[in-house]
């Protein structure tokens, strides 16, 4: 099994006001295909690593590899590309576009991409949305559907340029246990059927105890 994501001895420290230690020496790894969750206490550092992970925090000690290559060698540019065609987000609050159709929403990633004509973005978002089975809100406005429908279309989002990784901040927070179970059953799909590899941070025991490994955090170590 080949490694998508690792990191060697990850160090954040945060400067204003005082200088805080947050991440120590943390070394991890995620295979293809697997479905691991972070957990710990509020405030030990899940969130700043999982940020860290995705690219989108780069001021930070050691390495991250990424499907083999040190991102710490690579500009601006080449992290947004990597960003953009090999993880897929998705937030707690699926901040959706309200004002957009829920097939907008899901095409945009892409959209900004711009790797691919507006009729294939198109069709690929109408396919992802069946996959999650709300396609017959494609052409709703999001802020007319419904929560659980909303952190589908997040999914969805998080799906369109066809991603090795998915990382997901507290994807069932704000979600009833039903929802929460849905979410779940997606992820776990995806993970078996498409390979991919998935990294979520969550508070949700239920939600971690079925994935296939628990990371916990404590004071910004693994334990």
């Amino acid at each position: 099994m080949s490694r998508i994501l690792e990191t060697r001895n990850i160090n954040k420290y945060f400067l204003d006001p005082v200088k805080f230690h947050v991440l120590k020496d943390i070394s991890l790894h995620l295979d293809e295909g697997e479905f691991v969750s972070i957990m710990g206490k509020s405030g030990c550092g899940k969130s700043t690593l999982l940020y860290i992970l995705s690219t989108m925090d780069m001021q930070y000690d050691g390495d991250l590899f990424i499907d083999g290559e040190n991102m710490s060698k690579l500009n601006k540019d080449q992290l947004a590309s990597i960003r953009n065609s090999k993880i897929g987000f998705i937030f707690q609050f699926h901040y959706l576009l309200p004002e957009f159709t829920v097939l907008k929403n899901v095409m945009l990633p892409a959209l900004k991409f711009g790797i691919e004509t507006e009729s294939v973005i198109k069709k690929k978002a109408l396919e992802k949305l069946e996959i999650l089975g709300v396609s017959s809100q494609a052409y709703k406005k999001a802020s007319k559907i419904s929560g659980g429908q909303k952190q589908r279309v997040s999914i969805a989002r998080a799906l369109i340029n066809d991603p090795k990784i998915i990382m997901g901040d507290e994807p069932t927070g704000n979600l009833d246990s039903k929802n929460a179970d849905n979410v779940f059953n997606i992820l776990r799909k995806l993970s078996i059927e498409q390979n991919m590899s998935l990294l979520v941070v969550t508070h949700d025991v239920d939600f971690a105890n079925k994935t296939d490994r628990i990371i916990t955090m404590e004071d910004g170590k693994i334990i």
